[in-house]
């Protein structure tokens, strides 16, 4: 489940639960992490993982971090993973800081500081080898773009090389060049994150990755199905992680109910999808 909270639109038990008193944003990130931890309560015994926007929570500065922290520990105690949409990408010392902060550890000579303690995270690749390999996290797992779900993936991601090769296959081979097999699985220790809004490129992506676990976004809002997704699994249930955002907390701006119990209603209903096709 993707939580993606817009301030303006959050259900209304987490309106209610902001304070009376402080500034916008320290109030704003109050409601957010009411909206969220309920979210996570009534759809996360359906889900496998929640998938915070950071940017959505890093807009409300210094609290909205500290609502992103705790959402994720709050989905952890849940037995969810986290996984942090966070795109970063940068040169290799910069690619190493992201890496401690959203998984990792930094040592100073104060003491050692946590980072956030999602479980994977997603980065941009466009800035090379070097830079996927540093953002990488001791015992966390990472998703590499590949071909994503927006519109505009056509612009770079579609284009051809001088080989005839996409941009977008190019980097797919780079992922499964950078993955190593787990022991018990086989799947590579490196994702990447494939579009559902463009099922047409997953059997391709999958000929180049047999063995990397797909990120599935795009279902519901941006007009994914879950039903065009069965290429993805080729590689075993664990080979997709289908992730729904909008058209989980959302679901009750559809049906007119409990905000809570339409969204348990659609993870379940997505989550019976994606599991036929396993």
């Amino acid at each position: 489940m993707g939580l993606d909270p817009d301030p303006a639109r959050l259900w209304p038990q987490a309106e209610a639960a902001a304070p009376a008193d402080g500034s916008p944003a320290e109030r704003a990130a109050v409601a957010v992490t009411a909206h969220c931890t309920a979210a996570i309560d009534a759809a996360g015994p359906a889900c496998v993982a929640v998938k915070p926007q950071l940017a959505c929570f890093e807009r409300l500065g210094a609290p909205g971090w500290r609502a992103l922290e705790r959402v994720v520990e709050h989905a952890q105690e849940q037995d969810l993973l986290v996984l942090a949409d966070a795109k970063r990408g940068d040169i290799d010392v910069s690619a190493a800081a992201y890496a401690q902060a959203l998984a990792g550890e930094t040592p100073t000579p104060f003491g050692t500081v946590p980072g956030l303690g999602a479980d994977a995270y997603t980065a941009s690749p466009y800035m090379g080898v070097d830079s996927l390999r540093a953002v990488r996290a001791p015992g966390a797992g990472v998703f590499v773009l590949v071909r994503t779900s927006n519109p505009g993936a056509v612009d770079v991601e579609d284009l051809a090389t001088e080989g005839g090769e996409r941009v977008w296959e190019r980097v797919a081979r780079l992922v499964d060049d950078l993955g190593e097999p787990g022991p018990a699985s086989g799947l590579h220790d490196v994702g990447a994150v494939v579009g559902a809004t463009a099922p047409e490129h997953l059997a391709r992506a999958r000929e180049l990755m047999p063995r990397t676990p797909f990120l599935l976004p795009g279902i519901g809002a941006q007009g994914g199905r879950v039903e065009d997704l069965a290429p993805a699994f080729a590689a075993g249930r664990a080979g997709g992680l289908v992730t729904a955002s909008r058209a989980i907390v959302r679901a009750f701006e559809q049906d007119g109910g409990e905000p809570g119990d339409a969204a348990r209603r659609e993870a379940e209903r997505l989550r019976a999808l994606a599991w036929s096709l396993g």
